[in-house]
């Protein structure tokens, strides 16, 4: 009987937004959580976020960001996994958004948007329970 293998999440901060203590606190709660965790640290381009998330064959992106660019980056994020044949790679984002650009961001497939004072216990169990480990076959 073989195991499933642990989801493999990358935590990324877009742009120019230099705040990741929300950023650190999720990596180490969904490593905690029995998720194999990839942070790429601060200050990264949409096209290094991509890259990053293929060559190190991940389920799951979950941006962070502070600094009001999410209309941007976010969706180029989405746009260049299409362009890798990666939109499999599901893509969920945290941080401070105006109430109004989240069904924005749903719109063009973001999977979840977590506001300030999400539970970390709610964002792991919600991983858990809605994205599946990339080319999971079913029995």
């Amino acid at each position: 009987m073989s195991k499933a293998r642990k989801l493999r999440v990358l935590i990324a901060k877009p742009g120019l937004d230099g705040h990741d203590r929300g950023a650190r606190v999720i990596a180490r709660a969904f490593r905690d959580a029995g998720f194999e965790v990839v942070y790429t640290g601060c200050h990264q381009t949409p096209e290094q976020i991509v890259s990053t998330a293929v060559q190190e064959d991940v389920d799951l992106i979950g941006l962070s960001i502070l600094s009001g660019a999410h209309t941007y980056s976010f969706p180029k994020v989405v746009e260049l996994l299409k362009e890798q044949n990666a939109e499999d790679i599901s893509v969920i984002g945290g941080g401070i958004f105006p109430l109004e650009d989240i069904p924005k961001l749903m719109a063009i497939g973001i999977k979840k948007i977590f506001e300030p004072g999400a539970r970390l216990k709610d964002i792991t169990d919600w991983v858990s329970e809605n994205i599946q480990a990339r080319g999971a076959l079913a029995a």
